[in-house]
């Protein structure tokens, strides 16, 4: 909880100095490939993660991943480090990205379907999804086998459940109530 709220802190004053510069769409795009690349690297995670690995180690270790990023990214990484809160380095850079599409009026949209979505129907989910918020939208595509078939679709606190697994739900209960 406590490394949640931290995250956000962190988050919030890299966006304000990103801003400051003129970098967040840079920043921005770092926090994502930052997220991702923790997310799928188990042995950077665990790393990252591990009070036995030397602080040094870890910040060198991300320098050399991300030695492409911009200059406020890196310096994130080193305020990290110093204050020994490089373990939350993922959930600063989710937050910063939540945060940047925030303040963009950028809402995300979660699509989970039995299948991958194809491009005409994303374009279609995002027509939908805007038309429905007012918003900008991005799309964040999921793939669930269990729906069975249909989608469910996710726009901050309201969900669209058109799934067959959803729909099966119904009549099962429909036909033990009566």
């Amino acid at each position: 909880m406590a490394g949640a709220r931290a995250a956000i802190r962190y988050a919030k004053a890299v966006l304000s100095l990103a801003s400051d510069r003129n970098t967040a769409d840079a920043v921005n795009t770092d926090m994502k490939l930052i997220a991702n690349t923790i997310a799928e690297s188990k042995d950077l995670n665990d790393a990252l993660q591990s009070p036995v690995v030397n602080a040094s180690v870890k910040k060198a270790v991300l320098l050399e991943v991300f030695k492409n990023a911009d200059k406020t990214t890196l310096s994130l990484i080193d305020t990290l480090v110093t204050n020994n809160r490089i373990a939350i380095l993922c959930d600063v850079a989710s937050k910063y990205t939540q945060l940047f599409d925030e303040s963009k009026g950028i809402q995300v949209a979660t699509v989970i379907t039995a299948i991958p979505l194809t491009d005409a129907l994303k374009q279609k989910v995002l027509a939908k999804a805007k038309e429905l918020t007012g918003n900008d939208i991005e799309v964040q595509s999921i793939v669930d086998e269990s729906i069975l078939g249909g989608f469910i679709l996710r726009v901050g606190d309201i969900q669209y459940n058109a799934s067959i697994s959803n729909q099966l739900s119904k009549l099962k209960r429909e036909f033990t109530l009566n």
